[in-house]
């Protein structure tokens, strides 16, 4: 394992998380860490991804008269609070910029649930 030799892992962005523990004589603290090596890079390239749509559609909400909060964020969901006449707008936009928040060789999709509350929503 790459890990092993590096005694880190990275996201596809370049983060790195470093695993001092894949050396361990500890076979409880080894195990943990090679299980933190194989997930790591994955949900932490998907945590990186999840930031910077944040921020374009944060950004890009202050520049629209678009009504809406950015309310929570729940592992790669958004959750906002809209006035009902800005929904269409604010799915589009949100959309965009989350599908393009990273260039990957597959393509990043967004799926759009609408209700009174979180609950509604899925």
């Amino acid at each position: 394992m790459q890990a092993n030799e590096d005694g880190f892992v990275e996201t596809i962005m370049g983060r790195r998380l470093y695993l001092p523990d894949l050396n361990s004589g500890k076979g409880m603290l080894k195990a943990a860490a090679e299980r933190t090596a194989i997930n790591a890079p994955m949900q932490g390239t998907a945590a990186d991804i999840i930031k910077l749509a944040m921020n374009d559609v944060q950004y890009w909400l202050t520049k629209t008269d678009i009504e809406a909060k950015l309310i929570m964020q729940v592992h790669d969901e958004l959750v906002f609070e809209v006035k009902e006449e800005d929904i269409e707008q604010l799915v589009a936009g949100v959309k965009l910029r989350m599908q393009s928040a990273a260039s990957l060789s597959v393509p990043l999709i967004v799926d759009v649930g609408i209700g009174d509350n979180w609950d509604e929503a899925h």
